[in-house]
């Protein structure tokens, strides 16, 4: 068990660690190297090589931004499997609708605790 904390982490880690170094040796923006996550997590899980990797690293795989952008493809893969091309448009919306309204919800309550400042 403990040994499942410590691969979720290590993994965690290492992803972030990369993420990091992406923004400190290359002029990319922090919002590019973002989608370049999602975008990641979606081909991969295209590939079929992040299930395999999500079941190793759970937490670690799952929690990044590159599991959010799998869960966006295995929605919109499940929804075109269903309904056809209307999939396309609300197969993610479904799959990752939690995170999304709990994303907002939490960035909407921090603006009320917060008083933030346009940078000059």
């Amino acid at each position: 068990m403990s040994m499942t904390y410590i691969t979720v982490f290590v993994t965690g880690g290492i992803i972030c660690a990369l993420s990091q170094l992406l923004m400190d040796k290359t002029k990319l923006l922090p919002g590019r190297i973002m989608v370049i996550l999602v975008c990641l997590g979606c081909l991969l899980g295209a590939l079929g090589i992040y299930e395999p990797f999500l079941e190793f690293a759970k937490a670690g795989a799952s929690v990044p931004l590159i599991g959010f952008g799998n869960s966006l493809f295995k929605g919109v893969k499940e929804a075109v499997l269903a309904e056809g091309f209307i999939g396309l448009f609300k197969g993610g919306f479904s799959k990752c609708s939690v995170g999304i309204s709990g994303a907002l919800i939490i960035g909407f309550v921090a603006s009320l605790i917060f008083d933030s400042k346009m940078k000059k």
